[in-house]
């Protein structure tokens, strides 16, 4: 077993049983359950200024970093006195009572649990509706180069400081960089997430050759603002967290002076501690203001006036008054403009003829059991569906037995702005999709549609 068996810790006179205290939980790096504790003890202050009094979806690797993760959002039925929950409602209607953590004992516990990383919502225990934090995640697409990523939040800052804001910077712990903004909580989730949008927006108006709001992958380049982190029910890696990367990298908070030199493999387990015993904790100051949305919402408003509406929300949120289409770009059809002529020009308004012709429904099947086009959407990019599957491994492996089979197409797809790697969060766990674009492969070279491989459904036995 390592160590012991379980091992006893006194916090703030509190006992946590930390159990198999010497299984490895991260392999490479020789890590074991016992010493993510102790790291996040070594760092409580910082650690609990991110979490403090916010409901927390528990997302647990009870393997360890090698092993898949579930997310648990209820707490477990028996807490300790020392951990505190509140009932946090769902965009579903569902309510659930969730995990808070207010000292280092319920720290402790959690960790103990099976979790790597944090993931609070923006929001306090009093105030459920309201966000107090705007977040700016930036996510980088395949083969973006970590540089790019923080040209990118630089100009975040830039933008941040013309409206009036300070924005806290810290490393992901993954690929990207976080951008906090400290808010008062006098607005609901739709007008945060408005906000980012508009952030995202000017953003990509001044770096458009690095940075994009494109919510579709296909449209992408570059580091992605996803704004819709800031949607209800969304969770992002709190400060401090240790990441499930096999050299454990943490979400390290910086300074504005760090960021343009910052490199992700500088912040781990073991070289943090070190690090805040000698600096403290450099992101400690964002409480000090909390800033009205006013300034983004004016921007909002801008845009709006300029012909930007709303942008695409996540595939499990109700469909939103002004949202556009919820289909991809290469899905939604594109009509024939003949079709969307009134069939009779002269006929007065509401009268037959003044409007174009509905468009015809097609049978459920053809006589040789395929189905037909449904009529209503025509693909504009040519995308294969390769792999499904639970493990990110097997899908890419998925897509090299793809690239065995098809060899002159594939020598034409561009890796990585022609392959989309999606990871897909189910009710549990992330799967894993891979399509491929075959824009650039000559059309006489393209392979027909085959059965994902690996085929994998992630709602079989509740797989996800």
């Amino acid at each position: 077993m390592g160590r012991a068996d379980a091992e006893i810790l006194d916090l703030d006179g509190h006992e946590v049983k930390v159990s198999n205290p010497g299984k490895l939980y991260f392999t490479k790096a020789g890590i074991t359950k016992l010493e993510l504790v102790e790291y996040y003890l070594a760092v409580a202050d910082g650690a609990l200024l991110g979490v403090l009094d916010r409901p927390m979806a528990l997302k647990r690797f009870v393997d360890g970093a090698d092993g898949e993760a579930f997310f648990q959002k209820r707490a477990p039925k028996s807490v300790p006195d020392f951990v505190r929950t509140v009932e946090l409602s769902f965009p579903s209607g569902r309510t659930a009572d969730e995990v808070v953590l207010d000292n280092r004992a319920a720290l402790a516990w959690v960790v103990n649990l099976g979790c790597i990383d944090l993931n609070p919502h923006p929001v306090r225990g009093g105030d459920l509706e309201h966000p107090d934090e705007l977040r700016v995640d930036l996510d980088p697409g395949p083969g973006v180069p970590w540089a790019d990523v923080r040209s990118v939040a630089l100009v975040v800052r830039e933008v941040l400081e013309d409206l009036g804001y300070t924005g806290w910077p810290k490393t992901s712990g993954s690929r990207g960089i976080h951008v906090y903004v400290r808010i008062e909580p006098r607005w609901g989730f739709t007008e945060v997430r408005r906000s980012a949008l508009a952030l995202a927006r000017e953003v990509e108006r001044r770096a458009p050759q690095i940075a994009t709001s494109r919510w579709w992958k296909e449209e992408r380049h570059g580091v992605f603002l996803d704004y819709n982190q800031n949607a209800k029910d969304r969770t992002v890696a709190s400060v401090y967290s240790v990441r499930p990367r096999p050299s454990a990298t943490v979400s390290a908070p910086l300074t504005w002076d760090e960021v343009a030199d910052a490199e992700l493999e500088d912040f781990t387990l073991r070289t943090v501690p070190a690090r805040y015993a000698k600096l403290g904790d450099v992101g400690a100051g964002i409480d000090d203001r909390a800033y009205t949305l006013e300034p983004l919402l004016e921007l909002v408003e801008r845009h709006e006036a300029e012909g930007l509406g709303d942008a695409a929300w996540p595939p499990n949120y109700a469909k939103q008054p002004g949202e556009p289409p919820r289909v991809q770009p290469s899905k939604q059809r594109m009509p024939n403009p003949e079709e969307l002529k009134p069939t009779d020009p002269t006929a007065p308004r509401g009268r037959a003829g003044s409007v174009a012709r509905s468009m015809p429904s097609a049978p459920a099947r053809n006589p040789d059991g395929t189905v037909p086009p449904t009529g209503r959407r025509r693909s504009t990019q040519p995308l294969l569906v390769i792999s499904q599957a639970a493990d990110k491994a097997d899908a890419l492996a998925g897509l090299d037995r793809w690239r065995d089979r098809h060899a002159e197409a594939a020598a034409h797809v561009r890796d990585p702005e022609d392959v989309l790697v999606d990871a897909m969060r189910g009710r549990y766990k992330v799967w894993w999709r891979i399509r491929v674009n075959l824009r650039n492969v000559p059309e006489d070279l393209r392979p027909a549609a085959e059965p994902p491989d690996p085929d994998y459904d992630p709602w079989a036995e509740g797989g996800s």
